[in-house]
């Protein structure tokens, strides 16, 4: 189904486009909306091949991203594109969980997101609207990171994408659990985003273990510089579990050994 091109909000309800820079958790957020095709699929979107962008060819998500720490603080899918409202609800549910709401929300020129009801809700609580260059790749490119990592670590590596709306939910909430707490990111030298958004000290930069017997205690280590924990030369064993019991969901640990 195609779409016609974004118009910009008029003047009087333009969002600034001022930078801003997230200066503590939940200060600044991103949401957007992607789509999921599942096991159905879609086809490319020219008449009459197309199939409709909705369930049971797709399934609509909505992500909200925490710029300073880059976590996930919510998500929600949709059996067709959401409307305004809908998009409203799903980050109220996420200010409820987190107990807040953010002083600047970063949106792309989607219909969802220059509509009245959309731009009134932001007013009321005092949330300064801001939106990402038309056309211009990269002006939101931390929720288009996440929707990447989504789409290339969870769905295209599921079996099949589910065409139940509560296991596509599971689904959804074993990725962002995850993300969260497990993958590293380079932007934060190998913290994860649970320990940037809550402040806690990155087990990167925990005592290590040293299996080389014969290397000296003070020479530093690959990037992040981490202490030895005990004395060179201990055996180790790898161990790689998967969160949720999901096959594309992995965490390594390092166990010592006698």
């Amino acid at each position: 189904m195609l779409h016609p091109a974004p118009k910009p909000a008029p003047a009087s309800r333009r969002a600034t486009t001022r930078v801003v820079t997230a200066k503590r958790p939940n200060h600044v957020w991103h949401v957007d909306l992607t789509t999921v095709p599942t096991i159905g699929g879609f086809w490319i979107s020219w008449v009459p091949m197309s199939l409709p962008q909705r369930w049971p060819f797709c399934w609509w998500v909505a992500v909200v991203v925490d710029h300073y720490s880059r976590k996930a603080t919510g998500i929600a899918h949709f059996r067709k594109e959401p409307t305004a409202r809908e998009v409203i609800r799903c980050l109220k549910r996420t200010c409820r969980i987190h107990r807040c709401h953010p002083g600047h929300l970063i949106t792309d020129h989607g219909p969802q997101f220059t509509a009245d009801a959309f731009m009134a809700w932001c007013r009321s609580l005092g949330i300064q609207q801001r939106f990402g260059a038309i056309g211009k790749y990269g002006s939101i490119a931390v929720i288009e990171r996440f929707i990447r990592t989504l789409k290339n670590d969870c769905t295209r590596l599921l079996p099949i994408v589910p065409l139940g709306r509560a296991a596509f939910g599971r689904e959804l909430d074993h990725f962002v659990a995850w993300y969260n707490a497990e993958r590293p990111h380079s932007r934060f030298g190998a913290r994860t985003a649970d320990e940037v958004y809550f402040g806690r000290f990155p087990a990167c930069r925990r005592p290590r273990f040293e299996p080389r017997s014969r290397w000296p205690r003070r020479s530093p280590c690959a990037a992040p510089h981490a202490l030895v924990r005990g004395q060179p030369g201990v055996m180790l064993e790898l161990i790689v579990e998967r969160s949720g019991g999901r096959q594309h969901l992995p965490v390594v640990k390092l166990r010592r050994v006698a």
